[in-house]
């Protein structure tokens, strides 16, 4: 039988040839210069060599790309093989300047104080163990380090009855404003009968996550509320309306 884990990665290389054309049409917008100038308001200062930086759970390699980009250091992983191979073919010439390997985001096989910049995207809702994986994280993080955490209370509305009726609202207003419902065009089904089982799904968020944090040995840990309304389109925000994104930074 299968557990979450496989359940979850099984979902994910289903989906990874629609995320993946997602993730392209992002590069080729304005979007990948707006997470650019974004992440690198909080990225720490380093002097005389790149800037370090681990991109976890990169999916088809948005991230990775975008900060190849800027000319740092980048590695990236992920648990889904599919993902892996999209994100090597999304990433062009950019190609080789990214270590791209298949890793556990729970275990992660680096050295303590490995990287400079922790960066991920839509990753910690999907853990088994997310508190497990945050101590990994700041293990691999050099001091000084920071990590930037953005994500939402996707499926918050599976135990939430004040979060269900809002969502149900985003749907209805999806059609009301003629945009793309992008929920309709997911296999929500069985992705909400994996969320039922992990545990982010039923927490509220990022107040948990700042606390475990804390505990973790971050020195800093700050949190942005509403970081959608700066990265995300109309089409977007309506959509997700009741889940905004949220930005986690801690500082080793």
């Amino acid at each position: 039988m299968e557990n979450i884990l496989e359940k979850v990665e099984n979902y994910w290389d289903q989906r990874s040839e629609g995320y993946s054309e997602v993730n392209v049409a992002e590069l080729n917008s304005y979007k990948m210069d707006v997470w650019k100038n974004l992440i690198n308001r909080y990225k720490p200062l380093v002097v005389g060599r790149k800037l370090k930086v681990l991109d976890i759970g990169t999916g088809p390699g948005f991230f990775a790309i975008t900060m190849a980009s800027c000319g740092y250091d980048v590695t990236a992983v992920d648990y889904t093989d599919a993902m892996l191979h999209r994100a090597r073919k999304n990433a062009g010439t950019y190609h080789d300047n990214i270590k791209f390997i298949q890793m556990d985001a729970h275990s992660l096989d680096f050295d303590d104080f490995s990287f400079d910049l922790i960066i991920t995207r839509n990753l910690t809702w999907n853990l088994e163990k997310p508190e497990v994986a945050y101590k990994e994280w700041h293990r691999v993080l050099a001091p000084g380090g920071r990590m930037l955490n953005f994500d939402a209370n996707w499926y918050l509305h599976l135990h939430d009855e004040t979060k269900r009726s809002e969502y149900y609202q985003d749907r209805v207003n999806s059609q009301k404003e003629g945009v793309n419902d992008h929920y309709v065009q997911t296999n929500t089904v069985v992705m909400e009968e994996i969320a039922k089982n992990l545990p982010l799904s039923r927490t509220m968020r990022p107040q948990w996550d700042a606390a475990v944090l804390i505990n973790t040995g971050f020195k800093k840990v700050m949190v942005e509320q509403n970081i959608g309304e700066i990265v995300w389109d109309k089409e977007e925000q309506i959509n997700y309306a009741s889940t905004p994104m949220f930005m986690i930074y801690g500082e080793k």
